[in-house]
């Protein structure tokens, strides 16, 4: 059965430039990355039809065995939708030989004017039934807490 796996946040941004760190090469690597993890980008397409290739590395592995590796998660990202201010619709495919990481999971990122602030909903569809769902909305919450971090410090 899918499943479906949601967190939020209210950061102290205005839409735009919430929307301009999920589409900033640099600023993902920066914020993306959960705690306990470090992030880098092989390839880079900000548009529609286009995406990311992430590595994300475990700091400390012993807890936390890798999809990808022992110690690293590597994600084929593509952009499925793109609405500026509002939306990014992001289509994730883990490279793993492990099937209980199969299959194509939907992140939305859905950014909501608040007066000066943005609510930032990531609400993850089809999530892959190898990923615990407490860890991962932890991790999705993590992820948000280090956007919020970013963007309110460059503001």
């Amino acid at each position: 059965m899918p499943r479906t796996d949601r967190a939020s946040r209210v950061i102290s941004a205005p839409p735009a430039t919430v929307y301009g760190a999920l589409l900033d090469r640099e600023s993902l690597e920066a914020w993306m990355p959960p705690d306990g993890m470090r992030g880098r980008i092989e390839q880079w397409d900000p548009r529609p039809g286009g995406g990311f290739r992430m590595v994300l590395t475990y700091l400390d592995p012993t807890d936390s065995p890798g999809k990808t590796s022992d110690a690293t998660d590597v994600v084929d990202v593509g952009f499925a939708d793109l609405v500026p201010a509002e939306c990014v619709v992001q289509r994730a495919v883990f490279e793993s030989d492990d099937p209980s990481y199969a299959g194509t999971m939907t992140m939305t990122w859905h950014l909501a004017a608040a007066g000066d602030v943005t609510e930032v909903t990531v609400t993850a569809t089809d999530v892959p039934p190898g990923i615990d769902q407490t860890d991962h909305e932890a991790g999705i919450a993590s992820s948000l807490a280090n956007l919020a971090s970013y963007v309110e410090a460059a503001g």
